[in-house]
Parts: C-alpha cells; structure tokens; sequence
C-alpha cells in the first residue's frame, strides 16, 4: 500500500506493545537457557548453549561456536520493564559485531573500507527522522524500526540474495538469532524489539512499508557513492530494486538517486 508523502503524522503516539501478537516461547520470560555473546578475550570463559543441535540447526546447520561467550547462564532476564544493567551491556556487547560485520554484497564487489550493518541501519534511521509527513505514519516506530530491522545479522551474519538463501530459510535463521538476543536482553524492550523486527519481515504496516523502502533507498544510494568513489559500475543492485518501491517517498528519493547517477554517467562518457 502506497503512502502519501504530504503528511507524517509525527506526534501521534506509538501503537502500545501487544504482548500476545509476539510469538515466544514461555522460557523466554523465565529462563536464559543460552548464553550468546561476541568474544571478548582469549581467555574468556566459554559457556555452551543448551540445546546446542536446535539452535546449530537454526543457523543453517552453522556451529555456534563463534557466539558462545561469557554470559551469565545462571542469571534469569528481567520481568521488570527494563532489563538490568548486565542484561543491557550484555546484549549491547553482542550488538558490537553489527559496526564491525561489514555489508557482504559491497565485499563481493571488491569495496575497501565497505559500511557495516550498523552504518546502513543508522542511515535508514536518519531517512526516517528527515522523511516528509505521512498521514497514519508514526515517525518515531519508523526509526526504531530502522534500528533493529537487521539486529539478528549480529549472529546469522548479512544473508544477501546472491547467497542462494531461500527467503523463508533466511527469515526462519534470523527469527531463530533474534530470540536468543532477546533472551539475553530481556523485559519490555525485548518485547519490543521482537515486535518491531517482526512487523517489518512481514511488511504488515504503512511504517513497514516505508523502511522497507529506506532499506532500498539506502543501498542504492551507498552504490552510487561507491560507483563515483571507486570508479565502478554496480547496475545489478539498481536493477534489482527497480520497480519494488512502494511508498511516494521511496519512488522520489530513488528517482532522484537515478537521476543524479544517469547524469554522472553522461558526463563520464561524454
């Protein structure tokens, strides 16, 4: 469903968390039975994960090696509406790997110093803070959404289309990383977070369909940056969002990338 750039809506307030919509297990609320986090040191205690075949199996068969850590298995998340500060960092500390997991698609083509996950997702939350209004699109849900639209990839990694992924294989090792995140985190901003992440995988509201958007917008525009950069030509990551937009806004900020790229390449070749 399309949506109308003339207005945004922006003081409307955020839709309250539905705790019933989010689709987690009961031990998520009572018990931490994983310990997920980055390493941080050669000798930092390694913690294995309980029920180590499903989860191994959720990642594509991957072993999960790389994210056992040092977490605290004994220690229960926090039923309170904030997690607790060793909750917070822990989960912060997992979160470390989106700045330095670089964007997969732009390494294929040979980009030095390509942008991190957390630096497309921090571009996408500044599309959304600077977007026109929209009527019935709430401003603030659109950044958050922006924001953890792609948390998951700080376990499963960035799964691109060329990766030869099914689209419900992906989704299914993302959804799978995202629960043991949350359960590291816990309380209402994991709930949140799960809300968030799956109101935009499945494109279920005009927000959604406006990051969705951005999500493109973004690429597109970090491809023309490399192309004027690195002197290269990337058409297949043009050719492969034309057409998908489906907000007003999205048409016309990647009609105006496509204009600004066609006259760059006119000037380049006379």
């Amino acid at each position: 469903m399309a949506a109308n750039p003339s207005s945004f809506a922006s003081s409307s307030p955020s839709p309250p968390l539905n705790r019933n919509s989010l689709t987690r297990a009961p031990s998520l609320l009572f018990s931490r039975t994983s310990s997920l986090k980055p390493p941080l040191s050669n000798d930092s205690q390694r913690v294995s994960i309980v029920r180590s075949h499903d989860i191994n199996s959720s990642y594509g068969g991957q072993s999960m090696e790389s994210v056992d850590s040092s977490y605290g298995a004994s220690r229960a998340p926090s039923l309170s509406s904030s997690p607790s500060s060793s909750s917070a960092i822990d989960f912060l500390t997992l979160c470390h790997r989106l700045k330095t997991t670089k964007r997969k698609g732009w390494i294929n083509h040979g980009i030095k110093g390509a942008e991190s996950i957390a630096d497309h997702m921090y571009h996408m939350s500044l599309m959304a803070l600077i977007a026109g209004d929209i009527p019935g699109v709430n401003r603030e849900r659109c950044i958050k959404m922006a924001i953890v639209h792609d948390i998951a990839e700080a376990i499963v990694g960035d799964i691109t289309p060329w990766d030869g992924v099914p689209k419900e294989e992906k989704s299914r090792r993302e959804q799978a990383a995202l629960s043991e995140m949350c359960k590291v985190l816990g309380g209402l901003p994991a709930e949140e977070i799960q809300e968030l992440w799956s109101e935009y995988e499945n494109n279920s509201s005009l927000e959604a369909n406006l990051v969705k958007d951005f999500d493109k917008v973004e690429m597109i525009l970090q491809a023309l940056e490399y192309e004027t950069e690195h002197g290269k030509v990337l058409d297949e990551f043009f050719l492969s969002t034309a057409g998908k937009f489906q907000t007003e806004t999205g048409k016309q900020w990647a009609a105006e990338i496509t204009s600004r790229r066609n006259s760059i390449m006119k000037k380049k070749h006379g």
